[in-house]
């Protein structure tokens, strides 16, 4: 579908199409708060033309820490819900993350998306098992800036942030 024929939702993603260059900062995994694992990355941005446009596949690999990152995901708009949808794949995690935003919130000015996950270790040893409510937020500050932020909130805990991904378009 050509940009002039998109609907709002999925006309806001054309934003993210490209090729970016991304300071990771995790804060779970190894990291803490006040100490987290710093990388780089290169986030690629298409759209799916066997969708009819209608999803954007990202493909993020770089480091953190020491350690090779790779990240592959789906995000979509759905017109019909007027919200986003987001499902990734990556080498830290060994389950797929998948997100939603709420019902209407697709004219929001962040993209908001909420789901859950069990814990395979990467908050430590104590909540391994448990279910983890996260939420990701995509923030567009510029044309060529765009900042990622995954929060997880554990059992009896505030929420904290998890992830953040600084991106910058390349020229």
């Amino acid at each position: 579908m050509s940009p002039e024929n998109q609907d709002p939702g999925h006309r806001r993603l054309n934003q993210l199409v490209g090729e970016w260059d991304g300071a990771k900062s995790t804060f779970v995994a190894g990291g803490t708060p006040d100490n987290p694992t710093r990388g780089q990355i290169v986030s690629r941005w298409s759209w799916i033309a066997e969708t009819g446009n209608n999803f954007l596949q990202e493909e993020a690999e770089g480091s953190t820490g020491s350690r090779p990152y790779y990240r592959y995901g789906l995000l979509g708009y759905g017109p019909t819900d007027d919200r986003y949808e987001w499902t990734t794949v990556d080498n830290v995690t060994p389950m797929t993350m998948s997100y939603k935003g709420a019902k209407a919130s697709g004219s929001q000015a962040d993209i908001e998306m909420t789901g859950e996950f069990t814990d395979p270790g990467i908050l430590g040893l104590q909540p391994v098992g448990q279910t983890i409510p996260m939420r990701t937020k995509i923030t567009f500050d510029s044309p060529d800036h765009v900042l990622m932020e995954i929060f997880f909130t554990p059992p009896g805990r505030q929420e904290m942030l998890a992830d953040r991904v600084d991106l910058t378009r390349r020229k």
